[in-house]
């Protein structure tokens, strides 16, 4: 989970200037994505261990992760113009107590404190996006682009968790990203590329740690959904310790809603 933090810390930055800068479209910021990280993780596989069925489930493992991650990153790219990646890991944390649910679904046993800590979580994540509306955000103009990010990003670590007895994590998401990439290749324009060159360096660059964190990220899914929600609001809570070394101003709530953050994450993965 630290690591995948890490990676995530980095690319939400990255990806942050790259949209919110250069204001790169949807398709072209799920196109730069799909194809570095099929490089990516096809450069990754002698390292891992391989497991391919050739059935029906497999196949349709597949097409639910590019649909899940064609959301992803097409509803980022109109997310990410209005919020900061700050204020999106904020919004992760309503996926929690769902993840817990269906954790609890698989098996896992129902514990009141694990609830107790996940409500600490989210109010302190709700805190943290209470103390955000001093920068006017208009949530008219993205609330379905968020609805949709927060259910791929769910339903992403569902369908990985459902359908790796059909097929290693990274054989599921290779062909998703392959797929994607001749999807959306006759969308994109050379001179898009060629004219934004320096925001497609950096989206392509960030590929590799994001990699390394998806599959770090894929290794979490397959213990524990709930530990997989988590992760957002750890970057949130590394993202707040970045801006309190840059100095930057914080206000009372986003200061409680971030320490409550820490305290539920801490306690949450204290419990056992």
């Amino acid at each position: 989970m630290l690591l995948v933090t890490a990676c995530y810390t980095f690319t939400s930055l990255s990806d942050k200037y790259a949209i919110a800068e250069s204001r790169l479209s949807g398709n072209l910021f799920t196109f730069l994505m799909c194809a570095s990280m099929s490089v990516c993780l096809a450069l990754s596989l002698p390292f891992q261990k391989i497991d391919f069925q050739c059935s029906w489930q497999t196949f349709l493992g597949i097409g639910l992760v590019a649909l899940c991650k064609f959301l992803e990153f097409q509803m980022s790219a109109l997310v990410l113009k209005e919020l900061s990646a700050f204020d999106l890991k904020a919004w992760m944390g309503v996926t929690l107590f769902v993840s817990y649910c269906t954790d609890v679904c698989y098996g896992a046993p129902l514990r009141m404190i694990k609830f107790m800590c996940i409500a600490v979580t989210a109010v302190g994540l709700a805190l943290v996006v209470r103390s955000r509306q001093g920068r006017k955000i208009q949530y008219r103009k993205i609330l379905l682009p968020l609805i949709l990010y927060l259910a791929s990003k769910y339903g992403y670590g569902l369908v990985i968790k459902a359908f790796t007895p059909y097929a290693s994590s990274a054989m599921l998401l290779l062909p998703a990203f392959v797929l994607l990439t001749i999807v959306l290749l006759p969308m994109v324009k050379a001179s898009q590329l060629r004219d934004k060159r320096s925001s497609v360096c950096k989206v392509v660059l960030a590929r590799v740690p994001n990699t390394i964190g998806m599959l770090a990220e894929n290794a979490v899914i397959s213990i524990s959904l709930t530990s997989y929600s988590f992760i957002q609001p750890m970057v949130l809570v590394s993202l707040f310790f970045i801006r309190l070394v840059r100095k930057e101003r914080c206000s009372v709530p986003n200061l409680i809603g971030s320490i409550l953050c820490i305290i539920g994450l801490l306690a949450f993965q204290s419990v056992g």
